[in-house]
């Protein structure tokens, strides 16, 4: 239980990729606050679950991450109930796809502020808490298309570039301080925003719901295969251990080879 005693906010967390980090955190021992929308049923039994994995409590947080005064309270909250948080993952983010041409500026301005902003918001108020305790890990969802892009998707592409950058100076600002700062880059992973992306898909460029998958989606990726939550969460466990304490500033692709070539 390489965590036991360290607490963890993880956003957007209810469901997919950060559900699977939160489960990895605490089955490490972790105290984890997820955040994010669903069901009250829902969230009282992925509580639970946690609370099992971690022998430690769990909680939840329902901030919008498109508002910082509620992404600084969640923060503080964290803070008030544990103490740090000594692990913050930004992984809240949603997506639109559109052609340049066509794309609603509301849905700019809202991805810009989920998927880039909240995670500033959110570094912004825990750095200090890191610094105090003398030790801190974040680590952002980052993705294939921080380093590569894909047509139709201007906003997810910039946001998700911009965060590699925000992560690379906040490395830097905290490197002599027993804190790291690191994004890790999926490729296409079976999710809720992946599956909600496909009827766009299939309207901007007139093909079927098969045809986005294989060659699409999946035509990114050597492996033709979808990236699993629980293959990122691993890796996003090992940027929050001692054994990677020497990482800080980096991008880590878990992407099927997509961003080889």
């Amino acid at each position: 239980m390489i965590l036991t005693g360290k607490s963890a906010v993880v956003t957007g967390s209810t469901s997919g990729i950060g559900l699977a980090i939160a489960h990895a955190l605490a089955a490490e021992g972790a105290r984890v606050m997820i955040n994010g929308f669903g069901e009250e049923e829902t969230i009282a039994t992925a509580l639970a679950e946690l609370t099992r994995a971690s022998g430690a409590e769990a909680l939840h947080d329902p901030a919008d991450m498109a508002r910082p005064d509620e992404i600084a309270a969640m923060i503080q909250r964290a803070h008030h109930a544990w103490g740090g948080p000594d692990i913050l993952v930004n992984n809240a983010g949603i997506q639109f796809v559109s052609p340049i041409a066509d794309f609603p500026a509301e849905k700019w301005d809202a991805i810009l502020a989920i998927n880039l902003s909240s995670a500033f918001h959110a570094m912004r108020a825990a750095v200090p808490h890191m610094r105090a305790r003398g030790w801190g890990r974040i680590v952002s969802t980052a993705s294939a298309h921080s380093l590569v892009a894909s047509p139709n998707k201007s906003a997810y592409v910039a946001a998700k570039h911009g965060l590699v950058g925000l992560t690379k100076t906040v490395a830097l600002e905290t490197a002599a301080e027993a804190i790291t700062v690191n994004c890790v880059s999926p490729g296409y992973v079976w999710t809720p925003l992946v599956e909600q992306q496909i009827p766009a898909t299939m309207a901007a460029r007139g093909l079927t719901r098969e045809q986005v998958i294989d060659d699409v989606l999946l035509a990114a990726q050597p492996t033709k295969q979808f990236v699993t939550s629980e293959q990122v969460a691993a890796l996003v466990l090992f940027l929050c251990g001692d054994a990677a304490s020497a990482v800080t500033g980096a991008n880590l692709s878990v992407d099927g080879g997509w961003t080889a070539a």
